[in-house]
C-alpha cells in the first residue's frame, strides 16, 4: 500500500527511487557477505561468494542507472498485479469451500488483473497514467487483502471430545474380571 501511495503523490520519482531502492536491496547484502568473506571467509578455505559479487553489481547497477530499469520494471509491476488479481480470485474461490462468498468481493481482484493487463499492453503512452494506475491497483490490493484476511480466515473448528460410558472393574462380573 506504501508502494501505491508514492506511485499515485509523485509517479515520476517514485518509480525511480523504486529501482534505487531495489537496487539497495541488491547491494546491501551482497556487500556484507563480501565484506565478511574477506574478514573471515577467505582465511578458513570459503569459495569465494561469486554469487554475492554479481547481486552487488547489478545492485550498483540498478542504483546508478535507475532510468533504464524504470521501463523494465513498469512490465515487472504490471505482471505482479496481474498475478495479485489471479491470486485474490484464488484465494476468493477456495474460501467458497468453506464459507458464502458475495459476488462483490470479486470486483477490486478482477479490476486489479485488469489493471496490471491495462500497464502491461500500454506502459508507456502516457508515462504519469501507467504508474497512477499501478498505485491506486496497489492501494486498493492491500485494503483488499486485508479485508479478505479479515473476512475469510479459515477457522479451526473445535472438535468434541465424546466420552462414552466406562464400567469399571469392580461392577464386572466374576467371570469377565480373569
Amino acid at each position: 500500500m506504501l508502494m501505491g501511495v508514492l506511485l499515485v503523490t509523485w509517479p515520476e520519482a517514485a518509480i525511480v527511487y523504486l529501482v534505487i531502492a531495489i537496487g539497495a536491496m541488491f547491494f546491501v547484502p551482497s556487500l556484507f557477505s563480501l565484506v565478511g568473506y574477506f574478514m573471515k571467509g577467505r582465511q578458513e578455505g570459503a569459495m569465494f561468494p561469486i554469487i554475492s559479487l554479481g547481486s552487488l553489481l547489478f545492485g550498483l547497477w540498478l542504483m546508478v542507472s535507475p532510468a533504464f530499469f524504470v521501463g523494465i520494471l513498469m512490465y515487472v509491476l504490471g505482471a505482479v498485479l496481474v498475478f495479485a488479481g489471479i491470486s485474490q480470485i484464488m484465494q476468493l474461490v477456495n474460501a467458497r469451500g468453506w464459507t458464502q462468498v458475495a459476488a462483490g468481493y470479486y470486483i477490486m481482484p478482477v479490476l486489479i488483473l485488469l489493471a496490471g493487463l491495462v500497464v502491461l499492453l500500454n506502459p508507456f503512452a502516457a508515462a504519469a497514467i501507467p504508474f497512477i494506475i499501478l498505485g491506486v491497483s496497489s492501494i486498493i490490493y492491500g485494503i483488499t487483502d486485508i479485508i479478505n484476511l479479515l473476512r475469510f480466515h479459515k477457522k479451526e473448528e473445535k472438535k468434541e471430545v465424546v466420552i462414552e460410558d466406562v464400567t469399571p472393574v469392580e461392577e464386572l462380573p466374576t467371570e469377565l474380571k480373569s
